[in-house]
């Protein structure tokens, strides 16, 4: 191959080839073969290295660059993604928009995780942004809140600081917002909320991992209970 770097892919079966050879172009960015911005292989050298014809390998690279994952450029070939966007959480998003108990579960798990790490890297300037964001919640003329909300919510993603995470926080913002839409505005409490923000808040400002750990979880476990009363509610 010219100005490409030698790969190695195991041949392939006849079933479902075009996910098999996702599979494997992918194997070669986790295995290291290969580095994001990367020329993968041509078209006629997949096709030699898998045994599959030019369809399939289109149609893989095809799903391919609709996730992000790769980059065709005209006559300089295919590249894998500098960096991966956040095309393929929000196609999971989209796959699991039914199943709220999981939407809720992967909310919180994400959230809590986040929310250690951006209670020892947050800044002053991280903080204000919270402040000013709690202060707007207590001038709202009703109890939706969800707007400030979902903004106080990212703004702690972001002091985590985690350039990779940076791809999921507009979908993590999507799961956000579906959990809320299935409290009714009748069953929200603006002051309870408030407080579970200040206690948030509070305990980023003492850079404290596990009292942040906790505050955060009082909250996401008192948006879970509402939002599954209703969920619980429509099943039976």
């Amino acid at each position: 191959m010219e100005n490409s770097k030698s790969v190695d892919i195991k041949s392939l079966s006849r079933k479902t080839l075009s996910n098999q050879v996702i599979d494997e172009i992918i194997g070669l960015l986790t295995t290291g073969q290969l580095k994001p911005g990367d020329r993968i292989p041509s078209e006629l050298e997949l096709m030699e290295i898998c045994g599959v014809s030019r369809p399939v390998i289109r149609e893989a690279m095809t799903s391919l660059e609709v996730l992000g994952i790769v980059n065709r450029k005209t006559r300089n070939g295919t590249f894998f993604a500098d960096k991966v966007g956040s095309k393929p959480f929000s196609m999971m998003l989209a796959l699991s928009s039914t199943d709220l108990v999981s939407i809720i579960e992967t909310r919180v798990a994400l959230e809590l995780g986040l929310i250690t790490l951006a209670a020892e890297k947050i800044t002053d300037e991280d903080l204000a942004r919270l402040r000013d964001l709690i202060e707007e919640m207590k001038a709202l003329p009703t109890e939706d809140s969800s707007d400030v909300d979902k903004e106080f919510h990212k703004s702690i993603a972001l002091a985590a600081k985690i350039p990779l995470f940076e791809a999921i926080i507009d979908p993590l913002q999507s799961f956000h917002q579906k959990v809320l839409e299935q409290i009714p505005l009748e069953d929200r409490n603006l002051a309870q909320t408030i407080e579970y923000h200040v206690d948030i808040y509070n305990a980023l400002e003492k850079r404290d991992p596990i009292e942040a750990y906790k505050a955060m979880y009082r909250h996401l476990d008192f948006v879970r209970k509402k939002a599954m009363k209703r969920f619980n509610t429509e099943e039976s």
